[in-house]
């Protein structure tokens, strides 16, 4: 007989630093997060969050008997001082494991927590990514677009010039190096940018609109920019990605 696959199962719990994903949406997390998250997350005292408020809700969701006035938290965000970032790992160094947890996704993807992973990385300490939901990639994979070659560029700039500038940067990269281009909008923007893609690219380039990825509202279409532009297209105020490609 050939060799029988072999199973590994994750020891629990290493001084390490734990990246959480947290679901994108509202839904139960057994339908997004597998039950081993759950299980490190029971085993943490201390949490580098993007906010506490959030942050506590979502455990109370893992597991309601986690006493959360046990718990550490260290809050990174765009208000954090650099300074302060530098002694969150301080737990960490004295043999303690610790999570991040971002607000929605993966932590340190398009979020604060990348500071904090990349001193640990400095540091020498071992990070360890937990499996979930990322609206990038989930993006991807629903768009029908080039997944060998993509690249995430997050919010386009505000000045209309400048964002002008990046949407044919955009369209050059598309077109000469295959490449599709994702990015998003703040949610009450979602259908002005809509507009403004439909008066501004190429007809026949292809636009993925991306809608509350694993959540109630989920509404994942890829139509060329001239099918967005015949129909009058109402986007619902939740988070949403865009993705284009030839």
């Amino acid at each position: 007989m050939g060799d029988e696959p072999k199973f590994y199962v994750i020891k629990m719990i290493e001084t390490a630093l734990y990246l959480i994903p947290v679901p994108l949406s509202e839904v139960e997390l057994e339908h997004v997060l597998p039950s081993g998250n759950t299980a490190v997350v029971r085993e943490l005292r201390h949490f580098i969050v993007e906010n506490v408020r959030s942050a506590r809700r979502f455990l109370k969701k893992c597991d309601r008997n986690i006493n959360i006035d046990e718990l550490t938290f260290y809050e990174l965000n765009e208000h954090t001082d650099p300074r302060e970032v530098a002694t969150y790992l301080t737990a960490l160094a004295e043999g303690h494991a610790m999570g991040v947890i971002s607000e929605a996704g993966c932590p340190a993807v398009a979020d604060p927590g990348a500071d904090v992973v990349a001193l640990a990385q400095r540091q020498g300490y071992r990070v360890i990514p937990l499996v979930g939901p990322s609206s990038i990639l989930m993006g991807l994979m629903t768009s029908g677009f080039n997944g060998q070659s993509f690249a995430f560029t997050g919010y386009l700039p505000i000045d209309g010039k400048a964002r002008s500038r990046r949407l044919k940067e955009m369209e050059h990269r598309i077109m000469h190096e295959d490449q599709t281009q994702i990015f998003i909008e703040t949610p009450y923007r979602n259908n002005s940018l809509l507009a403004e893609l439909v008066r501004t690219l190429p007809k026949q380039l292809r636009l993925c609109v991306a809608s509350d990825i694993t959540g109630p509202q989920e509404h994942i279409v890829t139509r060329t920019v001239a099918q967005w532009g015949a129909e009058k297209v109402d986007l619902p105020k939740v988070p949403t990605i865009f993705l284009l490609y030839k």
